[in-house]
């Protein structure tokens, strides 16, 4: 199957807010760009086996490496804004832990079969608050290259990644406007409720 351009741009914004770091520093002392490549290696191989591992295999395989590369604790609190300090510690745990589910069930749901994709490393740059930025872009046979910007900012020891920009659309644009409105209008139990019906369809389809 032949992944069409705009569809890996969606895929990847799904992806990204549908990872924490909940698990050992895999990343530790690895550069921003290592980090970024990693994880790309990885998502790669899960793809070329996905048909045989199924979608359960790709949650387990996806897991860990979409946890130690991303930060969703801190995609949590942008994306919700403002209505972050209106949860009580419990609730930021809860939505923390479900955005981790999400984003592994995303993952394993859409990158499911190969037919030849493959990343390459463009550039990387220093932003002014100490950030880095992974430019690179995905090949994919017989259509157009998608380009990605990794935005990662430095957890402990590690470079996490915040924020991804597919052919110029941004995650955290997109999400935001999406999570908190739910966040006032429905409240949080709605929220999660939308959030698990998400993940539990990813697992049926």
């Amino acid at each position: 199957m032949i992944l069409k351009s705009m569809k890996w741009v969606v895929v990847f914004i799904a992806c990204l807010f549908a990872t924490a770091a909940a698990f050992a520093q895999d990343e530790t002392g690895a550069t921003a760009k290592q980090v970024v490549e990693k994880f790309q290696v990885e998502l790669i191989a899960v793809m070329k086996n996905g048909k045989q591992l199924g979608y359960a295999g790709r949650y387990e395989k996806l897991y860990e490496p979409i946890s130690n590369s991303h930060d969703l604790t801190k995609i949590a609190r942008i994306v919700v804004g403002k209505e972050w300090e209106k949860l009580s510690e419990t609730q930021q745990q809860k939505l923390t832990d479900i955005f981790i589910r999400l984003s592994v069930a995303s993952y394993a749901h859409n990158f499911k079969d190969y037919s030849g994709e493959s990343f390459v490393f463009d550039s990387e740059e220093e932003t002014a608050r100490g950030g880095m930025v992974i430019h690179s872009h995905l090949i994919i046979p017989n259509d157009k290259p998608v380009k990605f910007d990794y935005m990662l900012k430095e957890k402990g020891n590690s470079w996490r990644i915040i924020n991804i920009i597919a052919n110029g659309v941004s995650d955290l644009a997109l999400k935001r406007s999406e999570y908190t409105s739910i966040l006032q209008r429905e409240g949080f139990d709605a929220l999660i409720s939308k959030i698990n019906e998400k993940i539990d369809n990813y697992s049926k389809l």
